[in-house]
């Protein structure tokens, strides 16, 4: 498959300074080598560091407008990320992300669960300008996300343009997965 759209995967970590190949690491060089879509894997442990990688991201990179998937693996509870043990909520990474996600999905992992009613999921998606934003409401930590569900959900975004048929999709293909780590998707 030659693909035209990328992968920026941000992962939460104890510490920058150590370097581990993470599992999210290992499947997104699966999706590179078996989907062709190609990826940058970045990892943060505080939000001063996330907030770089992001500037760095939109106004260093030059392809930034083929990233059509940011995939955030942090830890986390409903609506908040945690990074170096302090919690942001979701409206504050909306703010960070403010206007700059034009087009894009946000992604989260199940390392943390993503529970937005109507209200909050159209200010995210209005404050940052994003397509969508997706997760899971289920953290079952006996199932990683990334390893089949995430890696699914990528290739079936380079496949469809409409999140519903990609949706779908997914439900069809891995329907008990789905319903496992309850797929959320929010436009």
């Amino acid at each position: 498959m030659d693909s035209d759209k990328f992968i920026f995967c941000l992962e939460g970590v104890p510490d920058v300074e150590t370097s581990t190949t993470t599992l999210v690491m290992k499947n997104l060089e699966e999706v590179a080598f078996d989907q062709g879509i190609n990826s940058i894997y970045k990892t943060c442990d505080t939000i001063e560091g996330l907030e770089e990688s992001l500037q760095a991201l939109l106004y260093h990179d030059h392809n930034f407008k083929d990233y059509e998937i940011i995939y955030l693996v942090m830890k986390g509870q409903e609506n908040n990320i945690c990074l170096h043990d302090y919690y942001y909520s979701l409206e504050e990474i909306a703010e960070l992300f403010e206007g700059k996600m034009r087009g894009k999905i946000i992604h989260f992992a199940n390392t943390k669960i993503l529970d937005l009613n109507p209200e909050e999921s159209q200010y995210f998606l209005d404050i940052t300008g994003a397509y969508a934003i997706s997760g899971y409401g289920s953290s079952y930590n006996k199932i990683a996300s990334c390893s089949t569900l995430d890696k699914t959900f990528f290739s079936l975004c380079q496949e469809y343009d409409d999140v519903v048929d990609i949706v779908e999709a997914l439900y069809e293909k891995h329907y008990a997965l789905c319903k496992l780590l309850d797929f959320r998707l929010y436009y």
